[in-house]
């Protein structure tokens, strides 16, 4: 992935952000909720759903309509981010402007869960979209009940109650994912990206698109002619049953992807690296996308969109 770059304007307000940091925390001390950031709008619900009314949540990054790998925090969100007592990044090169803007206004007392480094993932790690593998959010989840106990311990015992019901609204999700496993594991499917790959792996279905052309696109590599007639032969040779489609991340070359899919009748579903706002919550989220995926598989129906 490559390293997003914060932009000047946000360096330049670096001077004012530790003023802004000493005033939110007084103000967070005073009413007793805890100020928190996601860099992206997945996690931000998370810390939503497990600190209740004892958090007051920020996402950086919320537009299901733009490219994440492009963006830039603005000033404001530096000094968003400046302000958080606990904050919640991705990592793996996905989000570094977060780091920049962290080191720039530095609090010991600031928690902050890199998402690459509570599942011990390496810098190498290929796939950044963390949020995507079932075994990711149910740890995201204690580690926040866990920061926002020592930062609240008069409401341990609320987060840690949080956390427990959040565990079990994951459930239809992990259902639903075992279910398509039984029924249609081995189904052949052909991405753009990696964006679904984890939860595509955990479905039991077998990539059909190298993770070398997935890896260009994501990274915004111009694709070998051998990569593009290889993908392109997937679809018209019926070698896969379902096209799974980054909606957020598009170019002439995915568009004429997707049109190929559609030429020969191959079900599209589309997928997103920040959730789809407004009318999903993470669970939501994830839920759509494997039953999405199932009525593709069972019943040749696309979800281009959510």
């Amino acid at each position: 992935m490559p390293v997003r770059p914060l932009i000047a304007a946000a360096v330049a307000v670096t001077a004012s952000l530790a003023v802004a940091g000493c005033a939110a925390s007084s103000a967070s001390a005073t009413t007793g909720v805890v100020v928190a950031v996601g860099a992206e709008n997945e996690y931000a619900n998370v810390i939503s759903q497990i600190g209740g009314r004892y958090v007051q949540v920020s996402a950086i990054d919320s537009n299901p309509n733009t490219d994440p790998h492009a963006f830039e925090a603005s000033p404001s969100d530096a000094v968003t981010i400046s302000r958080a007592e606990l904050i919640v990044q991705n990592g793996i090169g996905y989000d570094s402007y977060m780091n920049k803007i962290e080191s720039a206004s530095p609090d010991p007392a600031r928690k902050i869960i890199d998402v690459q480094q509570l599942l011990g993932l390496s810098d190498s790690t290929p796939n950044p979209h963390l949020w995507y593998s079932p075994t990711t959010m149910p740890a995201v989840a204690r580690a926040i009940a866990a920061d926002l106990s020592e930062l609240r311990p008069a409401h341990a015992a609320y987060f840690e109650a949080k956390a427990k019901k959040f565990d079990a609204s994951l459930k239809p999700w992990l259902t639903a994912i075992a279910q398509f496993r039984a029924a249609y594991g081995g189904t052949p499917v052909a991405v753009t990206e990696p964006v679904g790959d984890y939860m595509l792996q955990a479905a039991g279905t077998k990539i059909m698109t190298p993770f070398g052309l997935q890896a260009d696109i994501m990274n915004g590599v111009d694709l070998s002619p051998q990569y593009v007639s290889l993908e392109e032969s997937l679809f018209a040779e019926h070698k896969v049953k379902v096209f799974v489609y980054n909606q957020q991340v598009t170019d002439s070359l995915t568009a004429s992807f997707l049109a190929q899919a559609q030429r020969y009748g191959i079900p599209v579903v589309g997928v997103y690296e920040t959730m789809p706002t407004p009318g999903f919550d993470y669970q939501s989220w994830m839920l759509a996308e494997v039953n999405a995926l199932r009525e593709a598989v069972a019943d040749k129906v696309s979800t281009e969109r959510l």
